[in-house]
């Protein structure tokens, strides 16, 4: 009798053994990825997926594999899985990681205008994401390359940090458009960035006399790299004489700035534009 109760309670045993319910899921699964789960036991349960911005319910059957497809799993992040079955429960931890490969980026550029030749004027920053928007952490290269002006400066080669890559350029010295380009693998995306030329640099004036008058006139004003001034930036003449003082001030027009003043034997005359100071000139009667 008591062999039979012993062999009774072995039996009972491992027929629970047999109908336990196990989950198993690998530690980390690429986002994306298709893959199917082993599950051990016998009858209905219910499988719940939490994690960050998505949570999935599957109904399974015990003793059977649990698929996904493509694409069912692509939110990057730390999740919790449970097994819920007829009397009791599992529970299985595991990360969803990036895909590898680069889809999409990110790319900021500051300013969108600015000054030519000038030191770290540039930067740009790139977020790197795969198919489903998640930042790829594991380190990418990304070349920076500014381009489309005189004066380009040659690409930068930079790695990611935590799916982030930045990068300090100088401006080139030529004016206009130039082209500011981003490419981590096959993905590249490019923003315009605007040239304007610096302030104006070794300003010249002439001067000749017409009647009871003196006409000035500025040399073709141009910035420190031998980019024009733009139309319009003010020029400021000045005439000393006798104690007296008076200015006038004229916008550049095709590059040049031109007026008169009264003809003074003795006067000085002086021409700035901003905080740039030209040439003096003395007026006496030789200049007539």
């Amino acid at each position: 009798m008591k062999l039979r109760y012993t062999l009774g309670l072995g039996l009972i045993l491992v027929g629970l053994v047999q109908v336990a319910m196990t989950l198993d899921f690998p530690k980390r699964i690429q986002a994306g990825s298709a893959f199917s789960l082993p599950t051990s036991g016998n009858g209905k349960a219910v499988l719940y997926i939490a994690g960050p911005a998505q949570v999935l319910r599957r109904n399974v059957r015990l003793g059977e594999n649990i698929g996904f497809s493509s694409g069912e799993l692509h939110n990057a992040g730390h999740l919790v899985a449970i097994l819920v079955g007829p009397s009791s429960s599992e529970q299985a931890q595991f990360d969803v990681v990036p895909a590898p490969q680069p889809a999409t980026m990110s790319f900021l550029a500051k300013p969108s205008r600015l000054p030519v030749d000038l030191h770290d004027g540039i930067s740009g920053v790139v977020y790197v994401f795969d198919i489903f928007r998640n930042l790829i952490v594991d380190p990418l290269q990304v070349s920076f390359q500014l381009s489309g002006v005189q004066g380009s400066v040659p690409s930068h080669v930079m790695q990611t940090h935590d799916g982030v890559a930045w990068v300090k350029l100088y401006s080139p010295s030529k004016a206009g458009a130039a082209q500011f380009q981003a490419t981590v693998g096959n993905v590249t995306d490019a923003r315009v960035i605007q040239l304007v030329p610096g302030d104006p640099c070794n300003l010249r004036m002439s001067a000749r006399q017409s009647g009871q008058r003196i006409e000035l006139q500025t040399d073709p004003v141009r910035d420190c790299s031998g980019n024009s001034v733009p139309d319009g930036t003010i020029v400021s003449f000045t005439e000393t004489y006798d104690g007296d003082q008076a200015t006038v001030d004229v916008p550049l027009k095709r590059g040049v700035a031109r007026t008169d003043v009264p003809a003074h034997d003795g006067a000085v005359i002086s021409v700035a534009t901003g905080v740039v100071m030209g040439n003096e000139i003395r007026w006496g009667a030789g200049q007539r």
